[in-house]
C-alpha cells in the first residue's frame, strides 16, 4: 500500500514544480497539499474504502484547483501590466493535472460503487461541464451497468440532442431505450417531446434559411418509413408559407400518432401515460389535432370507463380544459359546471362505488366552497342554492345504491352541520347508527360530540334527561373506539388519526358539558374506567386517563386528582403515558416544597419501574430527579440500581454525567 501510495505522489513532481514555478504555490503551501493527498490516497487504499472518502477527496482537489485558477488569473493581470502577454497564456501540465486527477478519481469510485446513480450522474455533470471529452465514454459505460434504468437513456439522449447536436444519436438512443424499457411512460413522453422539439427546430430553419421541403422532412420520412411519394404532389408549384407551415404540422400529427399507437401497445393500462400525452397535444399546433384529441379521448373512455379516476379527470377536463379546479375555482362557468355535473351522472352509471361518490362530491364541493364561503353555505342564493340541493341529492343516491361508507357518512353529517341543519343532521346520525355503520367508531364519536356541542353552546344548563341521553350516547361511544388503537393511530401519519383527535375533543366537551353535575361527572369516569381497564392505557402518545386526572386537578385540587388517578393505577396495564402524567404532577408540587408529594413521585417511579424496568429514560428521569429534588445518596442508589437492572447498561447515561 505505501509503495503504490508514494507511487502516486512521485508522479506528481511535475505538477507540483509547476505550480511553484509559476508562483502559484508557496514551498509550504506545497508541502501541506502533498500531506492532504498523502492522506486521502491511503483513504483510498483500505479493503473497503467508503462512499465518502472519494468525494471528500474530489471535493478537496475541486476546491484545490478552484483556488490555483484564481490565483493563476492573479498573476495574469500582473504580467499583464508589465507586457508579458506571451507568458500569460502559455499553457503547463498544472493546467490540466487537476482536472485528470478529479476524472481519475470519479473512474474508481464508479467502478467500485457501480450501483450508485447519484455518483455517475455526479460524473457526468463533471465531465459536461470540464467538457474534458469523456461525456461519451462515461454515459456508454452508465448504460451498459444500468440498462433498465430509463432516467440513463434519457439523460444520454438529452445530451446527445441538446450539448451534441447529434439528433440521429439522440433518437437511437431513444428507441434502444424503449425497446430494453417498453413500459416506462417518461421515455414514451420525452421521447415524443424530442421529436416535436427538432421539427419546430426544422421549421425556424426553413422559415430563417428558404431550405427546400424535401430536405427537411427526409429524417422524419426514415423515421416514419413513409414513402417520399406523399410529399412529392405538396412540393409541385410555388412555395407558399402557408403550405410550408401545414406540411410541417401534418408531420408532427403523424410523429404524434407513431409514438401515441406504439405507447398505448407496450402501456394500455397507464391511464396517467396518456394524459400526458394529451396535454403535449393540446399544447402544440397540428393539422387536424382535433380529430386525434377526439380519438385518444375515445380510447381512453374505451379502456378506463372502469375507473372512477378517469370520470373525475374528464369532468374537471370538461370544465376548465386541461387545469383543475382548484386553479380556477374562482371563475367557475354556469355551463361548464353543468356539463361537469353530466360526466359525473354518467359515470354513476358505469362506475356506482363509494370512491366515484367522493369523487363527485368533492367536485361538488370545491365548486360551491368559493361562492359561498367555507363557514355560511346556508346563505346561498341563486344557482349556487341549486348544487347545494344537488349535492344532497348525490349524497342520498349514495346512501339509495349501498355506497354510504363510513367517510361519505360523516361527510354527510358534517355538511348539514355546516348548512345550519341540526335536526336533519341528527336524524341522519342516529339513522346511521342505527344501521349498517352501526360499527363506526367515526360515527359514534361525531353523533356524540354533536350532541355534547349543542347543550355546551347553550347558554342554559341541560336537563337531567339530556345528560343521561348524551352519557348514553358517550358510553356507546366509548364502547366502540378502542382506545389503545386510537392512541396507536395517534402515532401514525394516516387518515385514521382523525378517529383520536374526534376521541380529545369528545372527551373534553363531555368533561366540560357534565362539570356541573356530580352524578354524571361521576358516571362519566366509571365509563372512563372501564374502557381503560377493557383496552389498557398507551406507553406513549395520548392517555384518556390523564385526561380525566387533568381535568380533576383543575377542577377540585390535587386531592380529588391523586384519588382519581389512584383509581386508575390499580387497573391491570394504566399505560407509561399515565405514569408519567401523574409523576409530572406530584414532581411539579414537590418543586416547590412539597415533601409529601417527593414521596409519592418516588411511589410512582417505582411502581411504573416494576413495568417498565428496561425503559432507560425512565431511569434518567428518576435519576434526574432525585439530583434535583432528593438527596446524592438517593441519586447514587438510583444511578447503581439502573445500571445493574439494564440489560443495555451502556446506554444508561446518569443526568451528573451530562453536565
Amino acid at each position: 500500500m505505501a509503495d503504490t501510495v508514494q507511487y502516486k505522489l512521485e508522479r506528481m513532481i511535475d505538477e507540483l514544480d509547476d505550480l511553484e514555478r509559476k508562483g502559484i504555490f508557496t514551498r509550504r503551501e506545497i508541502a501541506e497539499i502533498v500531506k492532504q493527498r498523502r492522506k486521502f490516497e491511503y483513504r483510498l487504499k483500505r479493503p473497503s474504502p467508503l462512499k465518502q472518502d472519494f468525494l471528500a477527496y474530489i471535493d478537496y482537489e475541486t476546491q484545490l484547483d478552484s483556488l490555483r485558477r484564481l490565483r493563476k488569473k492573479s498573476l495574469a493581470r500582473e504580467l499583464e501590466k508589465q507586457g508579458d502577454k506571451r507568458r500569460r497564456n502559455k499553457k503547463s501540465v498544472s493546467d490540466f493535472a487537476g482536472i485528470s486527477r478529479i476524472v481519475d478519481i470519479y473512474r474508481i469510485a464508479v467502478t467500485r460503487f457501480k450501483g450508485d446513480l447519484e455518483l455517475w450522474f455526479r460524473y457526468l455533470e463533471f465531465c459536461k461541464d470540464k467538457k474534458n471529452g469523456r461525456m461519451k465514454k462515461v454515459l456508454a459505460q452508465l448504460i451498459r451497468f444500468h440498462p433498465k434504468v430509463p432516467g440513463v437513456w434519457i439523460y444520454a439522449a438529452a445530451w446527445e440532442f441538446d450539448h451534441d447536436l447529434n439528433v440521429s444519436a439522440a433518437r437511437a438512443l431513444m428507441q434502444n431505450g424503449l425497446r430494453v424499457c417498453p413500459h416506462s411512460e417518461d421515455l414514451w413522453v420525452e421521447y415524443l417531446r424530442m421529436e416535436l422539439t427538432y421539427l419546430n427546430k426544422l421549421k425556424e430553419r426553413k422559415a430563417a434559411l428558404g431550405e427546400e421541403k424535401e430536405n427537411v422532412v427526409h429524417d422524419y420520412d426514415m423515421l416514419l418509413d413513409e414513402e417520399k411519394g406523399n410529399d412529392d404532389g405538396s412540393s409541385a408549384g410555388t412555395e407558399v408559407s402557408g403550405k410550408k407551415l401545414n406540411l410541417f404540422q401534418e408531420k408532427g400529427l403523424s410523429i404524434l400518432e407513431t409514438i401515441y399507437t406504439g405507447a398505448v401497445e407496450a402501456l394500455p393500462s397507464s391511464f396517467g401515460l396518456r394524459k400526458r400525452l394529451l396535454d403535449i397535444l393540446e399544447a402544440t399546433e397540428l393539422t387536424h389535432s382535433e380529430e386525434m384529441r377526439k380519438e385518444m379521448l375515445c380510447d381512453m373512455k374505451r379502456d378506463f370507463s372502469r375507473e372512477p379516476e378517469y370520470w373525475d379527470w374528464l369532468a374537471r377536463l370538461e370544465m376548465t380544459g386541461s387545469k383543475s379546479v382548484s386553479e380556477t375555482r374562482v371563475t367557475l362557468a354556469l355551463p361548464q359546471l353543468q356539463k361537469a355535473i353530466q360526466v359525473y351522472e354518467e359515470a354513476l352509471q358505469f362506475v356506482p362505488s363509494p370512491v366515484m361518490f367522493n369523487l363527485y362530491i368533492k367536485f361538488l364541493m370545491d365548486a360551491i366552497t368559493p361562492e359561498v364561503g367555507e363557514n355560511e353555505p346556508s346563505k346561498a342564493s341563486g344557482p349556487t342554492e341549486d348544487y347545494i340541493s344537488h349535492l344532497l341529492v348525490v349524497y342520498e343516491k349514495a346512501d339509495l345504491v349501498g355506497c354510504m361508507t363510513e367517510d361519505l357518512a360523516c361527510q354527510y353529517l358534517s355538511f348539514y352541520l355546516q348548512l345550519g341543519r341540526f335536526g336533519e343532521a341528527r336524524k341522519l346520525a342516529d339513522r346511521f347508527c342505527s344501521g349498517k355503520l352501526s360499527d363506526s367508531e367515526k360515527l359514534w364519536i361525531l353523533r356524540a360530540s354533536m350532541e355534547m356541542k349543542s347543550f355546551t353552546d347553550d347558554t342554559s344548563a341541560p336537563s337531567k334527561d339530556d345528560l343521561q341521553y348524551v352519557l348514553g350516547l358517550l358510553r356507546s361511544a366509548l364502547t366502540k373506539v378502542s382506545i389503545s388503537k386510537a392512541e396507536d393511530l395517534w402515532l401514525m401519519l394516516s387518515v385514521e388519526k382523525y378517529v383520536v383527535v374526534r376521541v380529545k375533543c369528545l372527551l373534553k366537551q363531555a368533561l366540560k358539558c357534565f362539570a356541573k353535575d356530580k352524578k354524571y361527572l361521576d358516571k362519566l369516569v366509571e365509563t372512563t374506567l372501564i374502557s381503560v381497564a377493557k383496552d389498557g392505557g398507551s406507553d406513549d402518545g395520548f392517555s384518556l386517563s390523564s385526561a380525566v386526572v387533568n381535568f380533576m386537578l383543575q377542577k377540585d385540587g390535587i386531592h380529588k386528582a391523586r384519588k382519581v388517578y389512584k383509581r386508575f393505577l390499580a387497573l391491570p396495564h394504566p399505560g407509561l403515558a399515565f405514569y408519567r402524567r401523574c409523576i409530572e404532577l406530584e414532581v411539579d408540587l414537590a418543586s416547590v416544597g412539597d415533601r409529601d408529594c417527593l414521596a409519592n413521585a418516588r411511589k410512582l417511579y417505582e411502581s411504573a419501574l416494576a413495568t417498565y424496568g428496561q425503559n432507560v429514560t425512565l431511569w434518567q428521569d428518576y435519576h434526574k430527579m432525585e439530583i434535583k429534588l432528593g438527596t446524592s445518596e438517593t441519586a447514587n442508589a438510583v444511578c447503581w440500581r439502573a445500571r445493574k437492572t439494564l440489560k443495555n447498561s451502556a446506554a444508561f447515561v446518569a443526568a451528573s454525567d451530562l453536565y
